[in-house]
């Protein structure tokens, strides 16, 4: 088992542990009891993850809820659900709430964990990829809204993230390819990341493409490791996002408006950033801000890992302009892109005219 320690505010109980290995959902619990001091549990999860592993977590202690799957289900509509089920159980202050899935189903119990009774306990325990190397860890909670992206939202940090490498191995190709969406985004923005170490993680990815596809565990066990350790090392200097944090949005900004304009039905998140990442390469290069070297290198790691880049759908140019226009990151009414600047380094520009924005899609 490998362990990370997110350290944000340890004076404030913020930081917690990341645990990473398989048949950690053995004995759940021994590992929960240890970061929280909860009573009973409520359980958030969907229809495939509790037919799959909801035996892991049943107790006498703990109530699942069962929630649609989908980003189009990230609702406040779904939000008061979550609500409604603790009121009923008449959960208390010192009892938590589990996600128990991807990364939908952690967004939204870390949000309703955040605003119920002002805040109680909640453990990430991530299924998908893209759960386990990106939104679990961080403290990012939020539910979307038509007109933006996660716009509804807080910082809220979990009392433990724990992640079992053995539900990787239900995961179809669809949804593996999805994480490996945020996997090659830490390649991207690795130097920008000022980790202590220099992992090579882009060297990493070029060398074990065949290992991660068929989900060799060591190597599942030091990707997932990487892509926290490279997440906490931004998280804890900037965990609300006042500066250094953008980074991990790289590709994000492209994505989150094509997730908008199509109703948050027809891509998965990592196949929008995917997508987004390969359009802001595109702006780069034309724009001079990379070498022809680098694209080239950049965009051969995302078809060799067989990523959605292209799309075949219509969009109306203003709509999505008007998204990206909502999006968080927008500031004096500027649109600020994280732009890759040089191998694995980005930084923020916010200086690109709407014809260079548009040229993309």
């Amino acid at each position: 088992m490998e362990r990370i320690d997110v350290k944000i505010n340890p004076t404030q109980g913020s930081s917690y542990p990341i645990l990473i290995g398989e048949n950690l959902l053995d004995n759940p619990y021994e590992h929960i009891r240890k970061c929280t001091s909860a009573n009973r549990f409520l359980i958030v999860t969907n229809d495939k993850v509790h037919s799959l592993y909801g035996n892991k977590l049943a107790s006498d202690f703990s109530e699942f809820i069962i929630l649609p799957d989908g980003e189009e289900y990230k609702s406040r509509e779904i939000l008061g659900t979550i609500i409604d089920k603790a009121l009923k159980l008449k959960l208390e202050r010192k009892d938590a709430i589990i996600a128990f899935g991807g990364g939908v189903i952690g967004d939204m119990a870390g949000f309703a964990a955040a605003i119920y009774q002002r805040g109680i306990d909640y453990i990430q325990l991530p299924t998908t990829l893209l759960a386990q190397v990106d939104s679990s860890v961080g403290g990012k909670v939020a539910v979307n809204h038509k007109l933006s992206k996660n716009v509804l939202g807080s910082f809220y940090q979990p009392k433990l993230v724990l992640a079992d490498t053995n539900t990787l191995n239900t995961l179809d190709d669809r949804q593996f390819k999805t994480g490996l969406s945020e996997v090659l985004k830490y390649a991207f923005i690795e130097k920008s990341c000022k980790a202590e170490v220099d992992y090579h993680f882009f060297e990493f990815l070029e060398t074990h493409r065949n290992e991660i596809f068929s989900k060799n565990h060591e190597i599942l066990k030091k990707l997932i490791k990487i892509c926290c350790l490279l997440k906490s090392s931004v998280v804890n200097k900037d965990e609300k996002e006042k500066g250094l944090r953008a980074i991990l949005n790289f590709g994000h900004t492209y994505a989150h408006a094509l997730e908008i304009v199509t109703d948050y039905r027809y891509f998965t998140h990592g196949e929008a950033v995917s997508i987004g990442m390969k359009i802001i390469f595109d702006l780069a290069l034309n724009t001079g801000t990379i070498s022809r070297e680098y694209y080239n290198r950049s965009i051969k790691l995302l078809k060799d890992y067989n990523l959605v880049t292209d799309f075949n759908i219509k969009l109306d140019e203003e709509l999505f302009y008007d998204a990206m226009k909502s999006d968080k990151k927008v500031s004096d009414g500027n649109i600020n892109f994280v732009m890759p600047v040089s191998v694995k380094e980005v930084a923020m520009r916010n200086n690109i005219d709407k014809k260079h924005i548009l040229s993309g899609i």
